[in-house]
Parts: structure tokens; sequence; C-alpha cells
């Protein structure tokens, strides 16, 4: 299987844009119909809906929808001790990262007797969603559950589906409680994202949804947080996506060896090679071939790469321009000097630098949040950190003499927007001064 090759600028504008255009992303009524009735059922029937949904859906018959003490304490026996020292390492670089992103207060006084502030606290309550489709994800776990924990929202939810058994996945349930999370339960799809928006008898309603998904779980995050009564979301999510620039001095096999890590995540994943030498791009293309017999997710990652595209560009600035102009997930820079491409880099959700920087050490351990912006939302929304986590207040505080320094502003813009009240309310404050 091999990428498409082609030279971007033998291309006019119109088939520049549509060789960019990344796979349709099911927006199906039906989906959304469906996803309805299953957050309808959720919000008048609870756990009871729950249950149901859980045994039609997943297959699953579930004694309780929570995972017990008991439960967690077997998951983690059934891991081996490498596993565990892998959860461990992955969360303390995540939380090292992390922790540096705590915002400082802010206290200025913007004139003489005028003080204003900037406050943070945390989310009261949140969820985290962590799918388990075709592989379960730890690692999302691991990056939803510990900024949560760092921010200090005191109430934090985990919602994965069960397994047939009616069970958890022993990986996910053991990074959620190392990264502190308590509350985990043994629900999936559009019915736990119902649960988290509105609450049930079992499951805490929360105020804001983390986590990525399918169309289905897609849908049910859009829905709540367009109903004033339901839950608001992370970021947009789509399917996983990378973009590598290239330079002829690459590694072949290392460029195709991250394009397939990105095409193994589903039929649905694009991957983008920018590359200033045709003849690398069909090295990669030789390199695709021999690594995809190896992969156990080969019929999947070749789905991927027919609805993906390698490049020839001019140059490297050129490259760039390109990728800004795409705005991917994964950004990988594998050329000479790549440092120096950073400062004209706009629009990427997570950057890797230079040769060594796979990215699947962004998706696992190198301490940088996996929950990205996808579909091209790198435009306008950064990847998941502490700040989703946190709400900030403005606070201000004036003196009698500080009022008095800025009355006469105040009255003049009121009075260019004709808001009498406005004035009103500082010129009786000054009128008891006098």
């Amino acid at each position: 299987m091999s990428l498409t090759i082609l030279d971007w600028e033998a291309m006019d504008a119109e088939a520049q844009t549509v060789a960019l255009r990344r796979p349709a992303v099911a927006n199906d009524e039906a989906i959304y119909a469906t996803v309805r009735k299953i957050i309808r059922r959720v919000q008048d029937d609870g756990d009871a809906a729950l249950r149901s949904l859980t045994l039609e859906l997943d297959g699953a018959e579930l004694a309780g929808l929570s995972v017990s003490d008991d439960e967690i304490a077997a998951a983690e026996a059934s891991l081996a001790p490498t596993a565990l020292a892998a959860i461990d390492l992955a969360i303390r670089n995540v939380r090292r990262f992390h922790e540096a992103q705590l915002p400082a207060r802010i206290e200025v006084e913007t004139m003489p007797g005028v003080r204003c502030e900037r406050i943070t606290h945390p989310l009261d309550a949140v969820g985290l969603y962590v799918p388990a489709g075709t592989a379960p994800l730890p690692s999302a776990a691991i990056m939803l559950a510990v900024p949560a924990a760092i921010a200090g929202c005191p109430t934090r939810v985990l919602c994965t589906p069960p397994r047939t058994d009616g069970t958890a996945d022993p990986a996910v349930v053991t990074a959620a409680n190392r990264a502190g999370v308590r509350n985990i339960y043994k629900i999936g799809g559009a019915q736990a994202i119902a649960a988290l928006a509105y609450g049930t008898e079992s499951v805490p309603r929360v105020s804001r949804i983390f986590g990525p998904g399918n169309a289905w779980v897609t849908a049910a995050k859009t829905i709540v947080a367009g109903d004033p009564d339901g839950a608001a979301i992370d970021l947009p999510a789509g399917p996983s996506e990378v973009l590598v620039i290239a330079d002829a001095e690459a590694s072949a096999e290392f460029v195709a060896a991250d394009l397939l890590s990105q095409a193994e995540h589903g039929t649905d994943s694009q991957v983008i090679l920018v590359t200033t030498s045709r003849e690398f791009a069909a090295n990669v293309n030789e390199a695709l071939d021999t690594q995809l017999g190896s992969l156990a997710r080969a019929d999947i990652a070749r789905i991927a790469l027919e609805q993906s595209r390698a490049f020839v560009v001019a140059d490297t600035k050129q490259a760039v321009s390109l990728s800004n102009r795409y705005a991917p997930e994964h950004l990988i820079l594998q050329v000479q000097d790549a440092r120096k491409l950073l400062p004209g880099i706009r629009n990427a959700g997570s950057i890797f630098v230079g040769a060594w920087a796979p990215e699947a050490v962004g998706d696992y351990c190198s301490g940088t949040n996996h929950v990205l912006p996808t579909y091209g939302f790198a435009r306008s929304y950064n990847g998941l950190g502490i700040d989703q986590f946190q709400r900030q207040m403005s606070v201000q505080e004036l003196t009698p003499d500080g009022l008095a320094g800025i009355a006469d502003t105040v009255l003049e813009l009121a009075g260019l927007e004709g808001l009498d009240a406005h004035a009103a309310a500082v010129r009786k404050r000054l009128e008891a001064l006098a």
C-alpha cells in the first residue's frame, strides 16, 4: 500500500484544496437521532437505562455500574510489573509537565486606588471518558486524570465501556486509579456522556466532559454541550491524523513508522507526508510496504493509507505553509535543523522536533497531553491542559480615591453609550464623598 505522491506546485488552488481535504466524518442525522433517544432514556430512567443500554450495546450484564475497590485491586494484580512501571513513569512525566502549567495569581493596580485581580478555581466536577473500541486506552486515562487532579477538581468521574464479562479493562482502571480517580464507572458510548451530563442515581453530574470517542460519543458530546442543562465539553475531536515534514536527508524508515503509528488508529485516520524530495517519497512508500507486513492492525492501516497523501514541495518554507493550511493534530519535523522551523508554525496540535521524537512518545509518556484538536481545529483550539479544568474570575476593588480618580472616564463612556444608570451608579457615590 502506497501513498499517492502529488506535486504541490503543479496543482492549481482548487486541486490543492481537494488534495488536503480530510475523509468525511460521519455526521449522519441517523446517528444524532439515535443518540438523542439514548440521552432521553438516561434522563428518564437513570441507572436502569444505563444497565439496559449496556446489555443492548456492549453485550455486558452489570451487577453494579461502578468499579469496586476489589475490582481495582484485581485489575492491578493482573498487570505485569513492567506494565505498572510504564504506567507510573507516564503519570510522573505527564504530572511534571502539567504542574508547570498552573497559573499564577494576577494582581495589578491599574491606577492609584484601583486594584484588579484574576483568581483561579478548579471546576467542581469533571467527567473523563476513556473509550475502549478496537483497543483499550490506558494512556487516555492518564492524560485526562492527571491534569484534573493537578487542577484540584474535587469530583472526578471516569467512564469507560465494559468488556463482555462485565469488567472494565484492567490497564485503564489501574491507570485511572494511580492517577487519582476513585469514581470509575463501567459505562460507555452515548449513554456514558448522558450520565455525566445529567447525572443518575449512581453517576454524579459534572460540569464539563473530557475525552475522545467514536461518532456516537462525539454526537452525544455535541448535543449535551448545546443544552443549557447539559455539560460543556473539552474540544472538537475527530479521527486521528499526523503530518510529517521531511527532507531528503531524513530516514524513510523512521517516517514510514511514524505514518503507520497513526494509520493503525482507525480506518478513518489520515496521514500526510510533505517532503522536498520525490525520491524520498518513493522510498517512504517502499518502507511502508515492508513495515505493514509485520503489523497486527495492518488491515486498518491499509484502509487509512488509501485516503492519505504525499506532497512534494519546493522547500521547507513551502512545507510549513502547507502544514499551517492543513493544521494537523500531530506535526513531525524530520528535517535538518528542525527547530529552526518552529517560529513559522502557527497551526498544529502538538509538534515533534527531529528524528528522535516519534509521535508515539507524545501519545504515551513524554509529558505533553495527547488529547488534541483534529480535523483542522488546531487553527483555533489548543490541546488539553490544566486551564480547561479550571475557571478564572476577575475581581476589582476600589478605594474612595480610586473611584474619584476614574469617575470622569466612566461618566464620559456611559454618556457615549447612553447608559444613564451606569453613570448614576458612579455619580451617587461621588455625591456621598462630597
